[in-house]
């Protein structure tokens, strides 16, 4: 079940209207106004960079080509002073459309830091049809899990997330934490930030690794979630006003 559909086709591209850099080995070795999204996935899309914005020398040929269905792809490291990532970038060196042209597909993980404007940005970039509320409410919410409650809550704040079931977070004073232990589990959202906390859940004999979250610092337009606790609806029961809702099968926080 999703509250909303994924808007982006698979291949989709688009301009970027934000200036993107690009920080690695403490240089900014991209920066551009001139970015394109390119939706490698429904779900969210990759930066493809001009190769002409690049700093100088950053790009080191690896002698390697391969066909693709965007074009002919060459493989490069990227080096500043003696460090290099190697088959860091994918240069399109033929590409199937224009607008894909000359465009560098940068490894995100192997980069030290990305940067919408002046604000940086994690995990990946935020896709432009992807709107996250956090909303204040009454509604009766339940958590139970074989047969045990593990929250039970009058005052939720619902994030309605694109593409993903609603979140219910609650106060910590409306969770049960008997039958919850903290795990080490860290995750991280480029809407939302970084997790404070996972939980794991154990009823009777039965253990259910991190059926819980929360967000200790979340990005300013979450505050309203700051601190609050979330479980996977994919793991517990949740009912809502009563009614049990389907367990969905996506599993992001």
């Amino acid at each position: 079940m999703r509250d909303y559909p994924a808007p982006a086709a698979v291949n989709r591209v688009e301009a970027v209207p934000r200036r993107i850099r690009v920080v690695f080995g403490g240089q900014t070795i991209v920066d551009t106004t001139n970015a394109k999204y390119v939706w490698e996935l429904p779900i969210y899309p990759a930066y493809y960079l001009p190769r002409g914005d690049f700093a100088e020398g950053v790009l080191v040929d690896e002698g390697k080509s391969h066909p693709s269905h965007r074009g002919t792809v060459q493989s490069f490291g990227v080096r500043v002073g003696e460090r290099t990532a190697a088959g860091a970038a994918r240069v399109l060196i033929e590409a199937a459309g224009p607008q894909l042209a000359g465009l560098v597909r940068l490894d995100w993980g192997a980069m030290d830091a990305w940067f919408e404007e002046d604000e940086q940005v994690f995990v990946h970039p935020r896709d432009p049809y992807t709107r996250v509320d956090a909303l204040r409410s009454t509604r009766h919410v339940r958590v139970e899990l074989d047969g045990i409650v593990l929250a039970d809550s009058t005052s939720p704040v619902l994030v309605f997330e694109t593409g993903l079931p609603t979140r219910y977070y609650l106060n910590r004073t409306d969770v049960d934490f008997t039958h919850l232990t903290p795990s080490q589990t860290v995750t991280a959202c480029p809407y939302k930030g970084t997790t404070g906390g996972y939980w794991t859940a154990t009823t009777g004999d039965r253990t259910h690794p991190d059926v819980a979250w929360t967000y200790t610092f979340p990005s300013r337009d979450l505050l309203p979630i700051a601190g609050l606790i979330a479980f996977y609806n994919e793991r517990v029961d949740l009912l809502v006003d009563g009614e049990l809702l389907e367990r969905p099968k996506t599993h992001f926080s």
